[in-house]
């Protein structure tokens, strides 16, 4: 008798876990959408800047290995000497060598 009272009990356990499991709300599937990739044009970029016409802000922020000194330097230069005739102008000025030079001659332009 007992064991007939035990699988009662078992069978009663595993119904209602059955049950409960089917009578649960399943989990909603997770919307997932791929990151959509924005390629923005390039804006600035491709404008050169021009030596005789930027001012030491832009200089130092568009110009790699320059900063405020030396962009102040190019400024005073230019006020000093009149117009850069060339980009290779800007050796002449104080602190800007060869490889700064080389490093930004793509950026630059002379108007």
């Amino acid at each position: 008798m007992r064991t007939g009272y035990f699988y009662s009990l078992v069978f009663a356990l595993l119904t209602s876990a059955s049950i409960a499991v089917v009578a649960a709300p399943g989990a909603k599937p997770v919307d997932v959408t791929a990151p959509l990739v924005v390629q923005a044009a390039p804006s600035e970029e491709s404008a050169k800047i021009n030596l005789n016409a930027a001012d030491a802000p832009t200089l130092q922020r568009e110009l790699s290995g320059v900063g405020e000194a030396k962009a102040k330097a190019i400024v005073a230069y230019r006020e000093g000497n009149g117009p850069f005739a060339s980009v290779d102008e800007l050796l002449e000025v104080k602190g800007i060598g060869k490889a700064i030079l080389e490093r930004n001659r793509d950026k630059l332009e002379v108007n």
